[in-house]
Order: structure tokens, then sequence, then C-alpha cells
């Protein structure tokens, strides 16, 4: 899938189908549904999702778990916008084909 073809996904009512865990939680979280986001990755161990969830908490202004989340993803608080970490996420997992 290409970024554009993600992007343009976004209108559509349901997330396209074989998004890895990470992207699909980070469609729902743009598509308004947090929670369900949330719930996509708070389950998986890895440091893909620990980025994703970290992002999650930022986006909800829970930064103190924000932090917690970055630390297990063994990367700092980001300076830029949430919308440019949002973009950058999308744009790592769509290259690692995940």
């Amino acid at each position: 899938m290409t970024k554009q073809q993600f992007l343009d996904s976004l209108n559509e009512t349901a997330s396209p189908q074989g998004l890895s865990p990470y992207l699909a939680a980070l469609w729902l979280e743009h598509s308004g549904d947090w929670a369900k986001a949330h719930e996509t990755v708070q389950d998986i161990s890895d440091t893909r999702a620990a980025l994703v969830h970290a992002y999650l908490h930022r986006k909800e202004g829970d930064q103190s778990n924000a932090s917690y989340w970055y630390g297990k993803a063994a990367k700092t608080f980001p300076s830029l916008s949430l919308e440019e970490e949002w973009d950058e996420l999308v744009e790592r997992f769509l290259s690692e084909g995940q």
C-alpha cells in the first residue's frame, strides 16, 4: 500500500483489509476512535507498538504515560507536532511493510 492509498482510505468508513496492527491503530485514531486504536496495540509487546502507544497517550494529553511508552520504545519524547509524528509513524510502518 502506498502512503497516498492509506491517506485516501481515511475517507472510508472501515480500515483497509490487511493493515498491520500499528497502521490499523493509526487509522483508527485518525478516524476518531482513540479507544479502539489503544486497544489494538495495548497487548503487543514490541517497540513498534510502544511507539504507537506513546503517540496515542501523547495525543490523549497524558504526557507521563506517553513518556513511559517512549522509554519502552527506546525513543526520546518528540519535539515535533502530533500531526508530524503521526505522518512519520505511517511512513515508517508502510516502508517496513507493517
